[in-house]
C-alpha cells in the first residue's frame, strides 16, 4: 500500500511540469511562436485585470461597509431568536457561522479572514472549526466570480446566473452544517 502512496506522490509531483512541457512540445510540433503567444496573452491578461478593478473596489467597500455597521451581529441575534422559537435553541452554536456564510460569496480572502477569527475563538479541532472548513470549500466567491467574469467581458445584465449560484452557495452552507453535525456534532 505504501508504495501506491509513494507512486501517487510522485506522478502528484510530477504532474504540473509535465502537462508544461507537453503543452511547450505539441506548439513546437505545431510551429506555433510560443514566446509571442505568451506576450499577448499576457497583455490580455493585464489589459482585463486592469478593467475590473473598479468593479472588485465596489465589492470590497459594500463587505467593509457591512461589516463596520454591526449587520452580522445584529443578524445573528435575529436569527438565533428565530431558533429558539422555533426549538432549535439547541442548534444556535452554528449562527456563528453566519459571517462565514455571508461573506463567503462575496471575497474569498474576506472570508479566509473569518475562518482565522473562527479558528482562533473556537479551536480549528473544535465543531465550528471543522465546519467552517467545510463550509469554505463548498460554497463559491459568486459575486467576485460574477464581477470578473462577466466584467471582463462587458456583460451588465446577470439573468438566471445570480440566483442560481447564490442557491448553489445556500445548498454548500446547508450542507457544510448538516455533515458538519452529521460528522462532528
Amino acid at each position: 500500500m505504501s508504495t501506491l502512496l509513494e507512486r501517487a506522490e510522485l506522478l502528484s509531483q510530477w504532474a504540473v511540469p509535465l502537462m508544461i512541457v507537453t503543452i511547450i512540445c505539441w506548439a513546437a510540433y505545431k510551429k506555433v511562436p510560443m514566446y509571442e503567444s505568451f506576450v499577448t496573452g499576457a497583455k490580455e491578461g493585464f489589459s482585463v485585470a486592469i478593467m475590473i478593478i473598479p468593479y472588485l473596489v465596489a465589492i470590497l467597500f459594500a463587505i467593509k461597509i457591512f461589516v463596520a455597521s454591526g449587520a452580522f451581529e445584529d443578524l445573528k441575534l435575529a436569527l438565533g431568536w428565530c431558533m429558539q422559537q422555533m426549538g432549535l435553541g439547541e442548534y444556535a452554536e452554528s449562527l456563528e457561522l453566519l459571517p462565514l456564510a455571508l461573506t463567503k460569496p462575496l471575497t474569498g480572502s474576506g472570508a479566509r479572514g473569518v475562518m482565522i477569527e473562527i479558528f482562533d475563538t473556537h479551536g480549528p479541532d473544535s465543531f465550528l472549526g471543522k465546519t467552517a472548513s467545510i463550509m469554505m470549500g463548498s460554497t463559491e466567491t459568486t459575486f467576485y466570480v460574477l464581477t470578473v467574469y462577466y466584467g471582463s467581458v462587458q456583460v451588465k445584465k446577470l439573468r438566471h446566473t445570480l440566483p442560481a449560484c447564490l442557491i448553489a452557495d445556500a445548498a454548500g452552507i446547508a450542507a457544510a452544517v448538516v455533515v458538519g453535525y452529521v460528522l462532528y456534532g
